[in-house]
């Protein structure tokens, strides 16, 4: 091999994101797959939104604000916290590797429930941290069993409200109960990606947590609700000291200036992209009620897509639903999970997933 890589990094699995519906195509013979794999936004940027990025286009020649101050400064009036109380990233995924690079050492634990979000072992073995795992209970944070998990080598604890894959949330008490019970020496990450289509009214603000608690960083992102993904922007909240030490950890230049503009144009828009969501959070009830109503296990969906936990039969159901040109998430052993999208393409899933159904008997 060419140079000595680090054994911790050789061994590192490579981040699969979802198949893509050229992939199935080939793949299959299909001329018309749809992809509900990744949890996008079935719609584009607003027209403001687009506008924004347009002009910000004519100076793609200049390197942006390495700090994003602007955007920095919209988020802390929008959220009604301080300034330095934010930082922007690379995607609220982007932050998550920049929090444990910047106060996880090698030998130190991340806690977290499991299955969740697939890039949080691989962040954890980027920094040759000890991962402990915790079992979901009834595809749910299981947060006292976290919270007995975590010692006094624990650096970061992971909570993911809404998770992902699975949909489900914990209420704020439960969040509560759990930073109460935590050292304040281990930073526990509020993962928010989803907050936008949350409807649980257990789930209330988590801002207000920030003052009490100087170990809680809140991470969430444009890319769903916002419809920006490909231009990965997200966000970070807690106390200045903390804040800082993410900050130290950003690649130069990371969030480049169509993003930066995307996202201050997109806060600006707050109305309608929550009539966006509205429209998404419509479509989930329905495709959820039509899930029970055929007899699948569907846990109560909180994000912008829904769970099957199928265990064993979830790669050859997987497949079956891809050869009709339906791309979902396939965690094997565990679930699938389908992106709600337009009634179109929801439409589509739930016949073919009656078809693939029927193929398995």
């Amino acid at each position: 091999m060419t140079g000595r890589p680090r054994p911790s990094i050789a061994a590192l699995p490579a981040y699969k994101p979802g198949r893509s519906a050229a992939a199935a195509e080939a793949d299959h013979g299909v001329a018309d797959a749809i992809k509900l794999a990744s949890n996008e936004a079935p719609f584009g940027p607003l027209p403001s939104v687009a506008e924004a990025i347009a002009l910000i286009a004519e100076e793609a020649n200049l390197y942006p604000d390495h700090g994003a101050a602007e955007l920095r400064a919209d988020l802390a009036r929008h959220l009604g916290i301080r300034v330095d109380q934010v930082t922007v990233g690379a995607g609220s995924a982007g932050i998550l590797q920049q929090i444990l690079l910047g106060f996880v050492e090698p030998g130190d634990e991340v806690a977290m429930c499991w299955p969740s979000f697939e890039a949080y072992p691989l962040f954890a073995q980027l920094v040759e941290a000890e991962q402990v795992r915790v079992p979901l209970r009834d595809e749910t944070f299981d947060l006292p069993a976290l919270a007995e998990a975590v010692t006094d080598r624990t650096k970061v604890a992971f909570i993911t409200n809404p998770n992902n894959p699975t949909g489900t949330v914990v209420g704020t008490d439960e969040i509560v109960t759990f930073l109460d019970a935590v050292p304040a020496t281990c930073i526990v990450v509020l993962d928010e990606a989803y907050d936008e289509f949350v409807t649980d009214e257990r789930v209330t603000d988590s801002t207000r947590l920030l003052a009490e608690y100087p170990n809680l960083v809140i991470t969430r992102t444009f890319s769903k609700a916002h419809g920006l993904a490909g231009l990965r922007v997200g966000y970070a909240l807690g106390q200045p000291d903390v804040i800082g030490m993410i900050d130290r950890t950003l690649v130069p230049f990371a969030v480049n200036a169509l993003a930066q503009a995307a996202a201050r144009a997109s806060l600006a828009a707050e109305d309608e992209m929550r009539e966006r969501v509205a429209g998404v959070v419509a479509e989930r009830s329905r495709v959820a009620a039509a899930l029970r109503s055929a007899g699948w296990d569907v846990p109560e969906p909180q994000g912008n897509f829904v769970w099957l936990p199928l265990m064993e039969r979830s790669a050859d159901l997987g497949l079956a639903l891809e050869r009709r040109g339906v791309v979902t998430r396939v965690f094997d052993d565990v679930g699938i999970r389908v992106t709600v999208s337009d009634q179109a393409a929801n439409d589509r899933f739930l016949t073919a997933l009656v078809e693939a159904a029927a193929e398995e008997t």
